[in-house]
């Protein structure tokens, strides 16, 4: 569908500018494995054109810039002439950063980092559902380039992963994108687009429209994108830390007070009418910005990483459960939508792994600082507090498990404290206050935070070694149970990715999940959740005898031939009435007859309900994934997933690559990447073996090409495999994962496309391989020795040579900046890697 949109648009999309799109996200690579480089063009082919493409590297014009201000915040504009009138006519993004941060002013500064040059970018979504709009808008009516972005806020961040990679430069722009459209209480709106932040409005009469907030969006997506700036940029994120440069959006939602969450947690979220006209109206004066928080002077309000990463951090610790994971209460589903019955009742466990993984991480990003406090808002330092000290509270609890009384006491001393927090910004806003926070106090916290999600991670294993993925919550009076479903394929991808198992505790995971009932022999990979047999029409709603013996109620009814609740069959069975869809009815049904059976009623009213729960389960529904057999139904694969799981388990190999585990994973490793699509031959994949495939349905072949976040995963798992990966700034090349049989038997030719995009070539002796990174091919050689080395040949004809496997930090942070001052890398690798 795009390519067809982008002929409608008269845009020739040939051979030729197809390879230079993808050549300048790093999609050319040259090995033995002719289908796995093919499969690798295919998805950078298809990442960029989820997320769109720098359309000139690193450089824009100014005049783009100030049309991109006057859309976000034209006031900035008339207050900073000078600045941009001393702006070239072309320039880069690290030139207009240091600029924008000399200047002092925040406001540029802020604008400065959302500014992203990207082109052929789309809106997500698969046309035949209703609520996405579907459009590449690649020109200006002049016929020139338009530069432009929008998506689903899941799918535009994912995809901005992997090409981070290719263009880390425009990393912390990514991450600054990302922060400055959360909101206080901790969410994110569902759009983004290079004109701001766009959230979906009640539709009262359209069945498919619906808002609220997916709980797990803001965490993973933005730890991968932290996880990148750290590497590359060691330092910034300690530097952002304490720069009020971040905005926060002012999403018209109004998540109800804790006890309506509990009375009523599939309706937990109002549409704020009079809010949302009051933000359009500011927008038609004031430009998008004014869909963000303002100040006490009418401006954006700024806040720092710090506050930012907190806010995130405590939305989630107040919706957690004790050995149950994260409460979904936000009227929206998490990655797997097909799970929506689960909003409301579900608790993510799978959120949890991830939320780990995020604290692991800041208490790092703290610790190497050398500030000794952060500042923060007067009403965020309340909420922070309240929450130490309730962890604190319970803290003697980690040592055994908590009983129902205990985890509804602490579910609800949470609950409340979010609660307050939310309501008094919404009723009463923000009091411009701040206090100062001790960096050694925060990494307590946080110490203490990983200790109650370690507690729940641990409780959440299996007997099978494998985790449960999402559990069902149940409050009674002052008691929360937990009850588990079937094991999800979701949940092992998240606890790998966790960090928080050792080598041996992975693979034997790994090695349960492959005799699991997850596993899909047919097609030698995995589906999301156990495959079943649904029962037909006549074998619903029935109840045999046995199970209503000692119901005096029902005998009661039979006799008096009254259907309200239960109607016996003339074969001497039992049903349900047939107006009566869910336990709420059954409750309205012995509602009116009590009237009559005062005291039967009050006697077996919870042997009625839990009856009804017994024949149904409906607990237990977790929506489409329970009964449909397409996209993610039963017997489904879904590409995504599988891709997901091969990611987390090369981290795993890479952590842990020093325990006795390794060879065993990396067999593992191996094995679930003999299951992806180019491995098979086109009768068992059911399509063109190099092309991503978003499912493949239970006796069926893969279905909808290319739209699939699975593209960014293997993106990354492809240059692990070929040696390469980012730390401290610098190149480092790692041969753990790299397999010989790639290098080529014959000598050959890597044609390939320049930083100017133009056709280029290098001479590949037998031996070799070849691929790119920031469009600088590197060249792969294997030696008869055991000392690697690094030969940088830059494009003055000059050589560098750096023994080791470690590029030196000038070099690498050339080929980041694509300046074009190395021109290519030959990295010798050893026989015995």
């Amino acid at each position: 569908p795009e390519l067809a949109e982008a002929l409608e648009l008269d845009i020739t999309l040939n051979n030729s500018n197809l390879e230079k799109l993808v050549a300048s996200a790093d999609g050319l690579q040259v090995s033995t494995d002719q289908l796995c480089t093919a499969h690798h063009f295919a998805n950078v082919m298809f990442n960029v054109m989820r997320g769109g493409i720098f359309a000139s590297g690193y450089k824009f014009q100014a005049q783009d810039f100030i049309e991109f201000v006057s859309v976000r915040n034209p006031t900035v504009l008339a207050e900073n002439e000078t600045f941009f009138s001393e702006l070239p006519a072309e320039t880069t993004i690290p030139n207009l950063h240091a600029r924008a941060e000399a200047s002092g002013r925040e406001d540029l500064i802020r604008l400065s980092y959302a500014y992203l040059p990207l082109s052929f970018s789309r809106r997500h979504g698969d046309p035949s559902r209703p609520w996405n709009r579907f459009v590449i808008d690649l020109k200006k009516p002049d016929g020139s380039l338009k530069l432009g972005y929008e998506g689903n806020w899941r799918d535009i961040f994912q995809n901005w992963e992997a090409l981070a990679y290719s263009y880390p430069e425009y990393i912390e722009s990514m991450i600054c994108t990302f922060l400055n459209a959360t909101t206080i209480d901790g969410y994110n709106p569902y759009r983004i687009t290079r004109q701001g932040i766009d959230w979906e409005i009640p539709e009262p009469h359209n069945p498919w429209a619906n808002i609220g907030y997916w709980s797990d969006h803001q965490i993973i997506y933005l730890q991968k994108l932290m996880e990148i700036s750290a590497k590359v940029h060691p330092g910034k994120l300690q530097a952002f830390l304490s720069q009020p440069i971040f905005s926060s959006a002012n999403v018209p939602y109004r998540i109800k007070p804790y006890s309506d969450l509990q009375e009523n947690p599939y309706n937990t979220i109002d549409f704020n009418w009079d809010l949302h006209r009051e933000i359009e109206t500011r927008v038609q004066a004031y430009g998008t910005d004014g869909r963000l928080v303002r100040d006490s002077n009418g401006g954006v309000l700024h806040v720092t990483l710090a506050e930012k990463l907190l806010t995130l951090l405590l939305a989630k610790l107040v919706n957690f459960v004790p050995e149950g994971g994260i409460w979904m209460n936000t009227q929206r589903p998490e990655w797997n939508d097909a799970n929506n019955a689960l909003v409301g009742k579900g608790l993510s466990v799978v959120t949890l792994c991830y939320l780990r993984r995020t604290i692991v991480f800041c208490k790092e990003l703290l610790q190497q600082d050398d500030i000794s406090s952060v500042l923060v808002r007067a009403e965020l330092q309340k909420l922070y507090s309240q929450i130490f000290q309730i962890l604190h509270r319970f803290q003697n609890t980690l040592k055994s498990s908590f009983s129902d009384e205990q985890r509804r006491a602490m579910m609800d001393a949470l609950g409340q404290a979010g609660s307050d927090y939310r309501w008094d910004y919404y009723s009463q806003g923000l009091s411009g206050e701040y206090i100062q926070v001790p960096i050694p106090e925060l990494v307590t916290f946080l110490d203490l935070a990983q200790q109650y999600i370690e507690h729940t991670l641990s409780a959440n294993r299996r007997s099978d070694n494998l985790y449960h993925a999402y559990n069902i919550l149940h409050l009674g009076h002052e008691m929360a149970s937990v009850s588990h479903l079937y094991e999800m394929l979701e949940g092992q991808v998240a606890i790998l990715s966790s960090g928080m198992l050792t080598g041996e505790e992975s693979l034997l995971l790994l090695e349960s999940l492959r005799h699991s009932q997850l596993y899909r022999a047919d097609q030698h990979s995995y589906i999301l959740y156990p495959d079943r047999d649904l029962p037909g029409f006549l074998e619903k709603n029935c109840i045999r005898p046995d199970q209503v013996n000692g119901l005096e109620l029902v005998a009661e009814l039979v006799k008096a031939n009254d259907k309200s609740l239960i109607v016996r069959s003339e074969e001497g069975s039992y049903h349900f009435s047939g107006q009566i869809h869910n336990a709420k009815d059954v409750s309205r049904a012995l509602d009116t007859l009590q009237g009559k059976y005062v005291e039967l009623v009050e006697r077996e009213r919870e042997k009625i309900v839990a009856l009804f729960e017994n024949v149904f389960h409906h607990n237990e529904f977790t929506g489409r994934s329970g009964t449909f057999f397409a996209y993610e139904g039963l017997g489904s694969i879904y590409w995504h997933m599988v891709s997901k799981l091969l990611l987390a388990v090369q981290e795993t190999i890479v952590r842990t690559r020093n325990e006795p585990s390794r060879t065993a994973l990396m067999d593992m490793y191996a094995d679930i990447r003999k299951g992806l699509s180019f491995n098979k031959p086109p009768e068992v994949y059911g399509a063109f073996p190099t092309d991503p495939y978003s499912h493949t349905p239970k006796g069926q072949g893969a279905k909808q090409p290319g739209m699939t976040g699975m593209v960014k995963e293997e993106i990354l798992t492809r240059q692990r495999e070929l040696g390469c990966s980012l730390e401290n700034g610098q190149l480092v090349f790692d041969f753990l994962l790299l397999d010989q049989n790639e290098f080529l038997t014959e000598p050959t030719e890597f044609d390939y496309r320049d930083l100017d995009g133009k056709q280029a070539q290098i001479g590949l002796p037998a031996g070799s391989l070849a691929y790119s990174i920031c469009q600088v091919p590197i060249t792969l050689r294997v030696q008869t020795s055991d000392k690697p080395c690094i030969e940088a040949r830059l494009s003055d004809g000059s050589v560098h040579r750096i023994d080791g496997h470690i590029l030196d930090i000038t070099n690498s942070q050339h080929i980041f900046h694509r300046d074009g001052t190395v021109h290519h890398l030959v990295v010798t690798v050893p026989t015995n890697k």
